[in-house]
This record gives structure tokens, C-alpha cells and sequence, in this order.
């Protein structure tokens, strides 16, 4: 059925500049919003994708109390940081805005100023927390305690995070101010106020609605469910505070607009910076203004009420008195939180790592790739590094990248590096030719509903199904007894290596262009097109480029590098490495017969915890190897490996089974083992010098 819609306008979450983004806001927001715009981009839609930093939060102004400076010095540091550290990313934004920017503060008074006019806000009275010692009255984050519902010793002054109650500060728990932790009073003070409750049929309608046809995440919807069951209310849209955006009413120019009404208005002020940028003042309104515009909002969860709630209720209320209506979210995909190491992310804590510090270890697709496969969305999900190097080298090393290598350095080797003609296809051919075929229809359906990491396990399967056809093909052995056979396989095969550049793009796009570049294809890769997956479309006789390590595994020395770092040091460790054997000769040396293999066939040993039987092709040979290796690799994992074998040993039993040679590995100080492997394309049978 065709979209209703000519443009997507895409905005994942404000961060507050008051501290490095970690790598759980990544997973929780960004990541999943970047492949999202990306995928449409490959669709070849009308994209704009927003975003900016949340510079009037309660918090900015607690840390600058802390460290004894001004907002403007916090905001003027983290904003610039954590720009460059989305753009190290490879975060595709439009525009990155703040909200500090006049044009902000212009468009959060055009609201204020509206909701004023037309009597919607309304100014009464109210009981606020007070501290004595500081002499002020304590806005959100200025005070901590005991929330009334979940009994989380943390809850903030407008919101426990741990239960997602959003709250007045008034009902906290034993409440401290966080400047000094004195217990504060309560003392009158007047306020503007929101009328919430005015809405919440049509919120519960709006929401009802949007699910039915683009079908919203269940946490959202039980979120959202909580709020209406407990009754929309009154909230108020002022704070006594000098930081912010200024009350523009007469009377009222020492309090500023409360930043739950002010971080949202910021999409829309970074539409209209967009739009002054490209020297098109009004071309965010064909974004935010018409009927035919799918809005989508990423966040993490924490952010539910202000984007399904407050957002909506804002615009619905502007949209009642205007000519000129805001479209409200389509969808609003929240994820769950990302811990690390077990534990959750802690900014007072010292726990975790920034995007900035990762980065300096580990390119940003490797990042992008094990976030993505591990996205929380359904729950909370944990980043362990170990996995993270797990990820890498067991699956896109191993798996897409050694496809894509093997590919193009046999073709290289046994082509002169020319795309061999396509002939007689057979059943292989065919099964293998239709999965790609379907395969942008499949990932690009679960893309568009937002289950990004369903999405790329199905291209993960692609690149295995297309690793198990080229082994199955065996055209190492096909290039002399059948070389129309060989040359049909390495058609299908490089054309596979296009088809995975394409879908990869959204998820890893570095290496996808590094794959393009290696096709050596004249069109750019994005105007190629998504759909465009499912063709052939690299003719016979195209030159390729000369191959090259498309991913470089990690090795165990990186990890333990960063794990450095991690506890506070700033030079990795020495290797500990075993004792040297006694010193042999030349001579001694010469008598040990290397040679490739190719790893064709694996089964575990029964009764065994270590041992696996292997059937490795040497040349013309076939021969039957055990080795100790079940507790790092698993059997179906090592098809298609070329390794490098003992081949003279002399044979012995292991657990009744008959080893005729050894395989070569290599293993670190904590016990892990890697095999020696062969990255280039080689005969098997080949001499190791």
C-alpha cells in the first residue's frame, strides 16, 4: 500500500549539555533514529533529521553551582564536545542545534506568548520547597528524596526515574536541597500552569489512534496508560530561576519558562536554524506544518511523558487557535536503558565510558554494529566488552567481512580482479539469488517499524547463507573441473558483496563505502538505492578494486587496554606472555611442515567439553583433525576458515578419535584461544614459510 506521506521529519532526543554523552544515550535515542533516517535516505524519501542540545535543564545549573562557574561556561563546553562526538559517530543529523540560541528563546516565548493571549496558561498560586540556607526556592534537581510510590531513595524533584512517576516536589520524602542537604520548607510562590487534564481525552484518543496504524512499543503505550489512569493535571510551565528562557509577561521577568516546556519547542527551533542555514527561511514549515508530513520521535524512556504528553497536548493546544497546524508524532519509539558491565552508566558514580574515550580505542561501525545487535529495545540490555570483541570477530569479522574478502581476492587472484561472467544457474544458484532478492523487502519491513536490530541479524543471515554458498559451491575447486560453474558462482557471489554494501549502510556506514570502494562502482552508494539490494547490477567484465582487510579483529591486547583505562590508568600493560621453549635451530625448524587448510566440515567430540573433529582440506587431501578448541569456537562458526595445519605430525587418538595433524592457535595469559588463521584467499595446500 503506498505512504500516505512525502516526508519524514525525524528527531531523537535533547541532551542536556552538562555532561558527555555515554554509550548508553547512543542505544538509547541516536543510534536507533540514525538508522532510521538512513534506511528512508536509501528509500530515497524526503528526510529531515533534528536534533540539539537541552541547554536550560535544571541540571546545567546544578553542575555549574558545583563547580563554582556559570551555565553559559557548562553549556559553552559540553555543547561543542558532544556535537563532535556525534559527528565521530557518524551521526547523520541535518542540524545540530542549542537551545541557548536566540531563535530558541524567540520561538519558546511565540509560544508562551500564545498560550497567554488565549488564556490557556493560567497564573495561581503555589507551595514550592524552599531552602533557608541558600535562600532560594529549589527548582527540580535542586532537591532529592524519597519517592511516594516506589520508595526510591533517589527521586528527583519533578520526576523518580526509577518508577517514572512524574512528580510535584512537594510529595517527596524526607526532601534535601543537593547545595547544601539541608531539609527544606515550604513557602507560597506563584506560577503559570498548563492545563493538562484538559486534553487527556484527546491525548488517550491521539495515541489509541497512532497505534493502530503505525503500531507503537508496548512500554510506551503501558507508560502512557499509567499517566491516564492516575489523571492528567495541572503542571506548571515557570521556575524561579535566572537561567532559562525569560517569562516574556509583565511581572513576571525573573522567572523563566520551565524546561519541560522549553527542551521540546527545541526541534522545532532547529527546523527553522536549518532552514536559515539553506537560505530557505520558511522550509521547516513543509516539515512541521503539512498533513502529509510522518513524524517520528526517538528517545529513551525516561522521556516518555514529555514526548507522548506534553509534546502533543502543547501542539494540540497551539493548533486549536491557529491557521496554521504543527503535525504531532506519528510514533514515538522509546528504547530501554543500556547498563555497562553489569551496572547502570553513573555520572556521580564514575561508571562507564563516553563516546568520546570509546572512540579513541575502537572505530565508531564497531561501536555502531554491537550496540546495534544489542539494542534494548523491549528491555534493558547490558554492554560487556568482552562481548563487544565477541561481536566483532566472531560477526562482522568473521561472517560478513570474510565474505566479502574471500570474494574479491578469488576473483582477484583467479580473474585478474575482472567480474567473471554469469551462466547456466543451478539449484544453489537459485535459492541463493532469491534470498536476495528478498532480503531489502524483509529488513526494510522491520526498519520501518523500528525493530532495527531484527533488521540486521537478518542481514547477518544473508552474509551467512551467502558464506555457506560459497563453500557449498566450492569453486576453489570448480576453477578447473568446471569453470562455467566457478564463474557463475563468483557472479552470484560479488554480487551478493553489492547487495550487503546496500543493506549494511544504515547500521555500519564506513564500511559499507569501504565495500563500495572495493567494488569500485562509479555511482555513489546512497543513489543507488535500497531497493536496488534485490538487483544485479555489477555487469560481467567490471574491474574491481585490489581486496583489502575489510575488519580488523580485536584483539585481546585492545581490550585489555581499554580495561586500563577504565580503572583509572593511562598506560596500557605489558603483555604477560609465557616463558620461551629452549632455543632450537634452523635445521630443527625446517622438519615442521606448514600448510593451509580449509576447515569443510566440524562436530563437537560426544563426552567431550574441549575437543572438536574437524575435516580439513589440504590441497587434494582430506583429512580428519581433533582439536581442543569447544570452549571458543562453535562447530558451525568454523566452516569455511583457512587455517594453518601441522601437516607432518605424526597421528594420535583423542577420546577414540583419530587426529592426523594439528591445527595452529595462538592463546593470551587468561586462557583464550584464537586460531591461526590465513586472511587472504589461498589454495589450500599451500606452503606456510
Amino acid at each position: 500500500m503506498k505512504s500516505p506521506f512525502k516526508r519524514i521529519l525525524i528527531t531523537a532526543a535533547l541532551p542536556y549539555a552538562n555532561g558527555y554523552l555515554h554509550l548508553g544515550h547512543l542505544a538509547g535515542a541516536y543510534l536507533p533514529a540514525d538508522i532510521y533516517a538512513r534506511y528512508q535516505r536509501m528509500k530515497k524519501r524526503d528526510v529531515l533529521f533534528l536534533c540539539g542540545s537541552d541547554e536550560h535543564g535544571v541540571a546545567i545549573t546544578v553542575s555549574a553551582e558545583k563547580e563554582k562557574t556559570t551555565p553559559k561556561n557548562i553549556i559553552d563546553r559540553y555543547h561543542p564536545a558532544n556535537k563532535a562526538a556525534f559527528e565521530a559517530f557518524e551521526m547523520s543529523f541535518d542540524n545540530y542545534s542549542r537551545t541557548s540560541l536566540p531563535l530558541h528563546h524567540e520561538t519558546a516565548k511565540d509560544f508562551f506568548r500564545e498560550f497567554h493571549k488565549r488564556s490557556i496558561v493560567i497564573d495561581k498560586k503555589a507551595q514550592q520547597l524552599y531552602c533557608l540556607k541558600d535562600a532560594m526556592f529549589l527548582a527540580d534537581r535542586y532537591v532529592e528524596g524519597t519517592c511516594p510510590k516506589c520508595k526510591s531513595t533517589q527521586a528527583r524533584g519533578d520526576q523518580c526515574e526509577n518508577c517514572g512517576t512524574w512528580l510535584d516536589q512537594t510529595e517527596l520524602i524526607d526532601p534535601k536541597c543537593k547545595l547544601c542537604g539541608t531539609t527544606p520548607v515550604v513557602r507560597e510562590t506563584t506560577h503559570w500552569y498548563f492545563p493538562l487534564g484538559n486534553y487527556q481525552q484527546r491525548l488517550e484518543s491521539y495515541i489509541a489512534e497512532r497505534d493502530k496504524r503505525d503500531g507503537w512499543k508496548d512500554n510506551v503505550l503501558r507508560y502512557c496508560e499509567g499517566w491516564f489512569k492516575d489523571g492528567l493535571k495541572d503542571r506548571a510551565v515557570t521556575r524561579d530561576l535566572n537561567w532559562g528562557v525569560h517569562v516574556p509577561v509583565a511581572g513576571y521577568e525573573d522567572k523563566v519558562i520551565y524546561v519541560w516546556f522549553d527542551a521540546v519547542l527545541g526541534y522545532i527551533s532547529s527546523g527553522k536554524e536549518w532552514a536559515a542555514a539553506h537560505g530557505k527561511p520558511e522550509a521547516w514549515k513543509e516539515y512541521w506544518q503539512k498533513e502529509d508530513t510522518k513524524y517520528v520521535a526517538f528517545i529513551g524512556k525516561d522521556n516518555v511523558v514529555f514526548h507522548c504528553i506534553v509534546f502533543p497536548s502543547m501542539l494540540m493546544a497551539w493548533n486549536d487557535g491557529n491557521t496554521e497546524h504543527y503535525v504531532l508524532p506519528e510514533n514515538v519509539p522509546a528504547n530501554e536503558f543500556l547498563n555497562f558491565e553489569g551496572q547502570k552508566f553513573s555520572k556521580s558514580r564514575g561508571w562507564g565510558i563516553n563516546v568520546q574515550e570509546f572512540l579513541k580505542f575502537f572505530s565508531a561501525d564497531m561501536l555502531r554494529y554491537a550496540l546495534a545487535v544489542n539494542l534494548p529495545e523491549t528491555r534493558d540490555s547490558d554492554f560487556y566488552l568482552k562481548d563487544f570483541q565477541a561481536r566483532i570477530n566472531n560477526e562482522l569479522a568473521d561472517i560478513t567481512g570474510n565474505f566479502v574478502n574471500r570474494t574479491i581476492a578469488f576473483i582477484d587472484k583467479n580473474f585478474g580482479g575482472i567480474v567473471p561472467k554469469l551462466d547456466t544457474l543451478n539449484k544453489l544458484d537459485e535459492e541463493m539469488i532469491a534470498a536476495v532478492k528478498q532480503a531489502p523487502s524483509t529488513i526494510g519491513e522491520l526498519f520501518e517499524h523500528y525493530s532495527f536490530r531484527e533488521g540486521l541479524m537478518e542481514v547477518m543471515n544473508l552474509s551467512r547463507a551467502a558464506n555457506k554458498y560459497f563453500n557449498d559451491s566450492e569453486p576453489w575447486k570448480t576453477l578447473k573441473s568446471s569453470p562455467e560453474r566457478c564463474s557463475t558462482t563468483l557472479h552470484v557471489a560479488i554480487q551478493i558483496v553489492r547487495s550487503l554494501a546496500i543493506l549494511l549502510e544504515p547500521v555500519v556506514p564506513a564500511t559499507s563505502e569501504k565495500i563500495w570502494k572495493l567494488l569500485n562502482l562509479d555511482i555513489p552508494l546512497r543513489e543507488d538505492g535500497w531497493d536496488s539490494a534485490s538487483e544485479f547490477r555489477i555487469k560481467e567484465g567490471h574491474q574491481l578494486n585490489k581486496p583489502e582487510i575489510l575488519i580488523a579483529k580485536i584483539e585481546d591486547k585492545q581490550i585489555d587496554e581499554i580495561v586500563k583505562f577504565l580503572e583509572g590508568g593511562d598506560k596500557p600493560e605489558a603483555v604477560q606472555i609465557s616463558p620461551l621453549k629452549p632455543t632450537i635451530t634452523i635445521d630443527d625448524f625446517k622438519k615442521i611442515d606448514l600448510r593451509v587448510g580449509r576447515i569443510i566440515e566440524a562436530e563437537k567430540v560426544p563426552k567431550s567439553e574441549k575437543l572438536i573433529k574437524l575435516q580439513v582440506e589440504i590441497g587434494n587431501e582430506r583429512r580428519q583433525v581433533v582439536a581442543g578448541i569447544a570452549q571458543h569456537y562453535k562447530p558451525e562458526d568454523l566452516i569455511g576458515k583457512l587455517i594453518v595445519v601441522v601437516a607432518n605430525l605424526q597421528p594420535a587418538k583423542l577420546m577414540g578419535q583419530e587426529s592426523q595433524g594439528m591445527i595452529l592457535a595462538a592463546s593470551n595469559e587468561s586462557g583464550i584461544l584464537t586460531l591461526v588463521g590465513v586472511q587472504s584467499e589461498i589454495s589450500t595446500g599451500a606452503t606456510v614459510k
